[in-house]
């Protein structure tokens, strides 16, 4: 269905014309809780702990700039609970670091790591946009409608390693939307809900409330298409 994000091989980090967005060293370009977020062996690191919870879901928000069609690549590392990348997002409480809108999701668990969420609602509400392994198609009359599998979903978890640095990959392009997890499509989605459907935003990492967690992400690049 989504021919134009087709991945080719030659399609990596470092591809040209990408743009790091985490220098490695501190977190310029980037606003959250500095009582959550720091960066730690050259990565970034969102934390919580027994004694040092969050309230709600916060995120590290990327300050320079939002974003319309682009490829995201990041790797990432996860110790308990669920964490995920904005996109194509809003600021909703400056105050507390709040995001909403399309999120690429992944988790410790084995269930929902490269689904496609509308968090906080900020995409109409619509919860779950796409399970993983759906290739799915949102209708003018903002109806979801699964037009086909991409794999099941335990296959795909098969290859996400637990506790592991994993690849992830989301590409934007207009009405498309796609999520990929160490080489595996994990979702396909053509937004054609105009009313509801985000077309540019902010980027945001997010620490989810709940148990202690950590979460690390690292080679953070993102190339804008045309």
């Amino acid at each position: 269905m989504l021919g134009l994000l087709a991945l080719g091989a030659g399609s990596l980090f470092g591809a040209e014309g990408s743009k790091k967005l985490f220098n490695g060293k501190d977190l310029t370009g980037w606003n959250g809780n500095p009582k959550l977020w720091s960066v730690k062996d050259g990565t970034i690191q969102g934390q919580t702990t027994a004694d040092n919870p969050t309230k709600g879901n916060t995120f590290l928000i990327y300050t320079n700039g939002e974003f319309a069609d682009f490829e995201l690549r990041f790797s990432y590392k996860i110790e308990g609970g669920n964490s995920g990348v904005q996109y194509r997002s809003k600021v909703t409480k400056p105050d507390s670091w709040v995001v909403g809108g399309y999120q690429g999701d992944f988790e410790a668990g084995k269930k929902y790591s490269g689904i496609l969420y509308d968090e906080a609602g900020v995409a109409g509400g619509r919860g779950i946009m796409a399970e993983r392994g759906e290739s799915v198609v949102w209708d003018a009359d903002c109806k979801k409608q699964v037009m086909g599998s991409l794999g099941k979903s335990e296959d795909i978890q098969s290859k996400i390693k637990p506790e592991d640095w994993n690849d992830y990959v989301i590409i934007a392009r207009g009405k498309q939307l796609m999520h990929q997890i160490n080489g595996v499509k994990t979702v396909e989605v053509t937004d054609n809900c105009e009313g509801k459907r985000l077309t540019k935003g902010v980027l945001a990492l997010q620490l989810h409330a709940g148990p202690p967690m950590k979460v690390q992400f690292k080679d953070i690049r993102i190339r804008e298409l045309k």
